[in-house]
């Protein structure tokens, strides 16, 4: 049965863009538009959507306020989509920090395939068990674990690997982290004009430095490397020192950058001396190359399906054999800190 849609945007002209993408995937079906929050409100009830597409800026109720009312009184799936503006990427960060289920941008002028994969991501929603994240006043501060109190650093890299429900996972593992952190390397799928925005949202949220990668920029203790969106792979070298390389390749596995490149690059510098997680996301990006690492004698986790907003990406590593052990969200920062403390690596 097709997955039924709602889209919800103040504009006639986008609504329609919107609509005629999904219905050209067989599976997807819109069974109606809205062109602000009392309309939506009033659809879903009669309607009763799957999933709902969602503007972040619309008149009188934007689309945040409106997110955080549907996740109170109906909590279902929705899309974010956000225009290409500073506002527009702050606002949807913050959904998906709420609960939104993914994000799209809006298309530039002449953009060829607009709104990209949003057919596959609703499908995704219609299909997943969605779970309602309320942010408590805590989450919005940088707070390590208990663990992190005593945490003595070794000499190990951290690799992690994360797309749908990527943001609210990220947040909850690096918040488990100290301040003196093992260097840790990031690919989330995410929209070119997001990633600098999110790595700036999780330095203010976490306890560790957070920056988007640069290409040469040295791996060192406390600080957390998150890929950039856009034309490049990130990936770990080796010359006088550990350090980021941006490099121009076609996208591996429909992504760039891509999970797979990372974890590739990390299994061949640093074997046993890794630590591989993959997080929550459709598809398989990141399920090879966290076997790769595995083999190479790093170790590997992976989020359980349980606490997944999407169990794929984790599901296709662990039935490759990829994922040493299976863990909820909650655990798995801490389990990266026992991994990498010093006295695990009988380093005193």
């Amino acid at each position: 049965m097709p997955a039924r849609v709602l889209v919800v945007d103040d504009s006639a002209t986008m609504r329609g863009l919107i609509s005629a993408v999904l219905n050209s995937d067989p599976d997807v079906s819109v069974v109606g538009q809205a062109g602000s929050a009392m309309e939506a409100r009033t659809a879903i009830k009669e309607l009763n959507p799957d999933v709902v597409t969602l503007d972040i800026e619309m008149p009188n109720m934007n689309g945040l306020e409106f997110l955080e009312k549907i996740m109170t009184l109906r909590p279902m799936p929705v899309i974010m989509v956000s225009s290409l503006t500073h506002r527009g990427t702050e606002a949807t960060l913050a959904a998906l920090e709420i609960g939104a289920f993914d994000c799209v941008s809006k298309p530039r002028p002449g953009e060829l395939q607009p709104f990209g994969d949003l057919a596959e991501k609703v499908k995704a929603a219609a299909r997943s068990h969605h779970r309602v994240v309320r942010p408590t006043a805590e989450s919005r501060q940088a707070v390590s674990s208990p663990a992190a109190s005593d945490y003595r650093v070794g000499h190990k890299i951290v690799a992690i690997g994360s797309s749908t429900g990527g943001v609210e996972a990220l947040i909850a593992v690096l918040q488990k982290f100290p301040a003196n952190c093992p260097p840790t390397v990031i690919t989330q799928h995410m929209p070119q004009t997001f990633t600098k925005s999110f790595a700036e949202r999780l330095n203010r949220l976490c306890a560790p430095v957070v920056e988007e990668a640069t290409d040469g920029a040295r791996l060192e203790i406390g600080k957390v490397y998150l890929a950039p969106g856009g034309d490049r792979h990130l990936q770990v070298a080796n010359t006088s020192a550990p350090m980021c390389r941006l490099v121009e390749r076609e996208p591996v596995n429909g992504h760039r950058p891509s999970v797979d490149v990372l974890f590739d690059s990390v299994a061949e510098l640093a074997g046993r001396r890794a630590v591989g997680v993959i997080l929550t996301g459709m598809g398989r990006d990141g399920a090879a190359g966290l076997l790769k690492m595995r083999h190479a004698g790093a170790r590997t986790i992976g989020q359980n399906e349980k606490t997944c907003v999407v169990y794929g990406m984790p599901r296709v590593a662990y039935e490759l054999g990829a994922v040493e052990q299976q863990l909820p969200l909650g655990s798995i920062g801490e389990e990266i800190l026992k991994l990498t403390a010093a006295r695990k690596e009988g380093v005193e």
